[in-house]
C-alpha cells in the first residue's frame, strides 16, 4: 500500500476540490448572486469541505482526522 506524504494526495480531497469548483461556478449565476447571505454561505461551505479534510490530516492523530472528516462530511450535507 502507497503512503500518502500531504493531503493533495488523498482522493477524497481531489473530489472535495472538484466540488468546490463547481460550486464556484454555479454561485456565478445571477439568481444565486442575488441572494447574498446564500451566496456568501454556499461559497463558505465548499471551501470548507476541504479545509477540514487538510486540517484533520495534518493534526497528530487518526481520531482527530476521522472527526474533521466527519465535520467535511456535515458540509457536504448543508450544500
Amino acid at each position: 500500500m502507497a503512503t500518502i506524504n500531504n493531503f493533495e494526495e488523498l482522493e477524497i480531497w481531489i473530489k472535495a476540490r472538484k466540488l468546490n469548483k463547481r460550486i464556484l461556478e454555479i454561485s456565478q449565476r445571477e439568481s444565486i448572486k442575488k441572494d447574498f447571505r446564500f451566496y456568501s454561505q454556499i461559497r463558505s461551505l465548499a471551501g470548507s469541505i476541504m479545509d477540514n479534510i487538510a486540517e484533520g490530516f495534518e493534526r497528530d492523530s487518526r481520531l482527530e482526522f476521522i472527526n474533521h472528516l466527519s465535520y467535511s462530511k456535515g458540509s457536504c450535507g448543508e450544500i
